[in-house]
């Protein structure tokens, strides 16, 4: 008996019949990047910027023709760790692809060559390198893109969160990566960040290095008459009713959110049998299972955020989407200090991307979150 697939999925890669949409943004994408350009994605967090972006290295012309790769950078902190990632994510793509580039990379790397493992039963060197090992940053950086350079076919590089390097110590990061990406002929770019304000200004200010090196493509929600249907459609697909006016509330009530409908409905999915409809109840309990499972992870957060910067989130969970935060209607509401205390909190949870703003509209950027704080106060998920 063949086991069932959950069409609802939130990790890995997503075959085409799973993956919802986006025909234009992918065509966008791939006509820009065959064609010679850099790319820059600017939505939400958890919006699919980073399932677009798989999709499309999925696609004929890309993948017949092109080296791809993709690193995250969110969490790293300085020059040394980028460098790093880049590294380790070119070397493990190529490894099984080509072991001519793979010999030509470590012979290229001359920085860390010699710190290269290797394994006597593949016959094969091994990325075993440390963070540590990588003394001169600048240097290997350099390497990496010398050899992209002389790769035996084009290369994508997709860098998700790449705002991340404007908070990087060393100076001059953003000139030090423009310089050498503007001259690799060979090697075409992907931008992909979820820190708007921090994106724009980057690529549309002209005091900043990356000014109008890249087209912007702008991930918006799925509209509704697309994704409504597509989840119908998939239930019934597996032998498995939902009615069209749940599916809708929970669209709305994570305002078209990618990630949080596609948890809510591989969990929902997964609790309905075949033959069987998904209720509301179901529904319900789905996301209710999905804020719980995240109450340790949700603790944690709350216990490294400040108190003045706490109260302004409590606010702001509390509203669901807050404006005016420091008008005296918005204080004496929330009970909040002062406009100041509330303007530096804001800064803040800014910062640490707790908190979202979207046309002088703030809202916890985990709607989870949002709702698990929702909760501490007794206030129960509607939907």
């Amino acid at each position: 008996m063949a086991k069932t697939i959950n069409p609802f999925i939130v990790t890995g890669k997503i075959e085409p019949e799973y993956f919802c949409d986006r025909i234009q943004e992918s065509a966008r994408l791939v006509k820009s990047i065959t064609n010679g350009n850099n790319m820059v994605i600017i939505s939400p967090r958890r919006m699919g910027k980073t399932g677009l972006i798989q999709f499309c290295y999925e696609k004929p012309e890309i993948k017949e023709s092109y080296y791809t790769f993709f690193i995250d950078i969110l969490h790293t902190s300085s020059l040394r760790e980028f460098t790093y990632i880049l590294g380790r994510e070119i070397y493990e793509t190529l490894l099984p692809r080509s072991r001519k580039m793979t010999d030509l990379f470590i012979q290229t790397l001359k920085s860390i060559s010699g710190k290269f493992g290797f394994d006597p039963i593949s016959g094969t060197p091994t990325f075993n390198i440390e963070l540590g090992d990588i003394d001169r940053p600048e240097y290997t950086l350099d390497e990496i893109f010398r050899y992209l350079e002389t790769a035996d076919r084009p290369c994508i590089v997709a860098i998700n969160e790449f705002q991340q390097v404007a908070k990087y110590p060393e100076k001059d990061i953003e000139a030090l990566l423009r310089t050498h990406i503007q001259k690799i002929r060979n090697s075409h770019f992907i931008f992909a960040g979820s820190e708007r304000h921090m994106m724009q200004e980057m690529f549309l200010s002209a005091a900043r290095p990356f000014y109008h090196s890249a087209d912007i493509l702008e991930l918006n929600v799925i509209a509704p008459e697309i994704y409504i249907p597509f989840i119908v459609g998939h239930f019934e697909k597996q032998n498995r009713r939902i009615d069209a006016a749940d599916a809708e509330r929970v669209y709305m009530l994570f305002k078209g959110h990618t990630y949080y409908i596609q948890k809510t409905f591989n969990e929902a999915f997964a609790d309905t049998p075949e033959g069987k409809t998904c209720t509301l109840e179901t529904i319900r309990t789905a996301i209710g299972n999905i804020v719980a499972s995240n109450d340790t992870i949700f603790r944690e957060i709350l216990s490294n955020i400040p108190e003045k910067q706490k109260e302004l989130l409590y606010a702001i969970a509390k509203d669901g989407e807050a404006e005016r935060i420091t008008s005296v209607q918005f204080i004496k509401q929330h009970s909040l200090s002062s406009a100041s205390s509330v303007q530096s909190a804001a800064k803040k949870l800014l910062e640490k991307d707790i908190i979202t703003e979207i046309n002088k509209f703030f809202s916890v950027t985990d709607k989870l979150f949002a709702m698990w704080i929702a909760q501490m106060y007794g206030n129960k998920i509607i939907i």
